[in-house]
């Protein structure tokens, strides 16, 4: 088979698979009021629905990133997919609304692997140079999920909030089918014994991390720090920390390698990583703000995100050709000053209705070029080919802790400064100061001619290995 059209057809696999998950996101949100009504629960236990997957998607990620270097990507990515099917058949089954939570736990943590793995077969299946642009298109799934899934959940809906999780089923199960005919089989040729006390001391972190930011009462962020719900838990993360850390430098196959923090390349791109999840996270706000700028009600206020969405979608694949035309330090630097320009017009502006549609473009242009594509880019060049998928795990975790702390203090400052428009207009704005410490971050990344330097490095190295 011609290698171009063989590698189109797995970029489509990888597509249909990271829809799929990105899809489940879009279209749950609306469906959350037939849910709740369903089965009679109150808001707070109604947030577990997300509470749940995103603390599941966070210990999948760095597992089954590294059950892939070990093993295959194309065993990994049919387990992460069929996992979430199977996720899927128990929420659709469900006649308790603990079970429903079952199903949402066993989703996260299969879609925990679906994305930095489909990332680690582009970069073991495309030549450097059509990297970027693979990866954008990846991106772009995101944006247009976010268009379509309320469409398609307004519909499903119609027939039953449980038809929202059967679609899943159909979809994975062609992505099984033609993932078994055209993945790649390739695995290391030596199997080293699984890191499980690295991988449970790190769950451990993620787990306490992550309940912990979701009992912070932003209403009164700074006292509920001290409460017995949420010190214990970052008290017990810092130690489950520590404890991980003395374990990997032990292991023989760490879970997590700590060589992925040394380079200064990767450090800066965990911390770029950890704000553009930060700077995604605001945009759960743009609605609020709206409401109270324009008077109008929220399914209303909803439609001015979708320049948000649109720029996204149409500038993830753009910033995937610039990533293999210019490099990531040029592409990166771009789009957090865009970024930062949207944020502070944004808190500066806001009550103006053109300038918060051109704000929502110019924040989601900016995003376009931080989030997807051009983290993992960088992941790509800079870890070994034995490391990638774990790289890109590494690169999904910091992402997702920024969106998980982004909400939470994002929250705290409009509430915080009164919330209504200057509430918000202020939490915008500190996003937005947050926004510049990235554009110096991003000044600190390679050039292109250091970035293909490595790239050349990293080729040089597998060549020189016996077969």
């Amino acid at each position: 088979m011609n290698k171009i059209v063989l590698r189109n057809k797995i970029l489509a696999v990888l597509f249909l698979g990271v829809l799929m998950g990105a899809l489940d996101i879009a279209i749950v949100g609306p469906a959350l009021p037939a849910i709740q009504k369903f089965f009679g629960v109150s808001d707070r236990l109604l947030t577990w629905m997300f509470s749940t997957y995103v603390l599941f998607n966070l210990i999948g990620t760095p597992l089954m990133a590294k059950l892939s270097d070990l093993f295959g990507r194309r065993t990994i990515y049919i387990l992460d997919v069929s996992l979430f099917a199977f996720g899927s058949l128990v929420v659709f089954l469900s006649h308790s609304f603990s079970l429903v939570l079952v199903g949402r736990a066993i989703q996260g943590f299969g879609a925990g692997g679906i994305f930095p793995v489909a990332s680690a077969v582009i970069g073991d299946t495309f030549p450097p140079e059509k990297r970027g642009s693979a990866l954008g298109l990846i991106g772009a799934v995101f944006g247009l999920a976010f268009i379509v899934g309320p469409i398609i959940g307004g519909v499903l809906l119609m027939a039953g909030w449980q038809w929202l999780f059967v679609v899943n089923l159909p979809i994975a199960a062609a992505i099984i089918f033609l993932g078994l005919r055209i993945l790649p089989t390739a695995r290391p040729a030596r199997q080293v014994r699984f890191d499980w006390p690295g991988m449970i001391l790190l769950a451990g972190a993620l787990a306490t991390l992550a309940l912990g930011i979701n009992q912070i009462d932003t209403k009164n962020f700074l006292a509920s720090l001290g409460s017995p719900a949420v010190w214990p838990l970052f008290l017990a993360f810092a130690v489950c920390l520590a404890i991980f850390i003395n374990v990997e430098r032990r292991a023989k196959s760490p879970v997590l390698r700590l060589d992925l923090f040394v380079k200064k390349q990767m450090v800066l791109t965990y911390f770029l990583s950890l704000g553009a999840g930060f700077g995604e996270s605001s945009l759960v706000f743009m609605p609020n703000l709206a409401v109270s700028a324009f008077k109008i009600i929220s399914s209303e206020a909803a439609f001015l995100l979708m320049p948000v969405v649109l720029a996204m979608a149409v500038g993830s694949p753009s910033v995937g050709r610039l990533l293999d035309k210019f490099g990531s330090k040029l592409v990166i630097l771009t789009g957090s000053v865009v970024l930062v320009v949207g944020l502070f017009l944004l808190g500066t502006t806001a009550s103006v209705l053109p300038m918060f549609i051109f704000s929502g473009i110019c924040i989601g242009l900016g995003l376009a070029a931080l989030l997807g594509a051009p983290m993992r880019y960088i992941m790509l060049n800079e870890a070994a080919p034995s490391d990638r998928s774990v790289a890109q795990g590494a690169v999904a975790l910091f992402g997702s802790i920024g969106q998980l702390t982004g909400s939470a203090l994002v929250g705290a400052v409009a509430d915080s400064q009164g919330g209504g428009v200057f509430g918000y207009s202020s939490a915008f704005l500190v996003t937005g100061i947050l926004g510049v410490i990235l554009v110096i971050l991003a000044t600190g990344l390679k050039n292109r001619s250091a970035e293909q330097e490595t790239v050349r490095s990293h080729n040089n190295v597998a060549e020189s290995r016996p077969a």
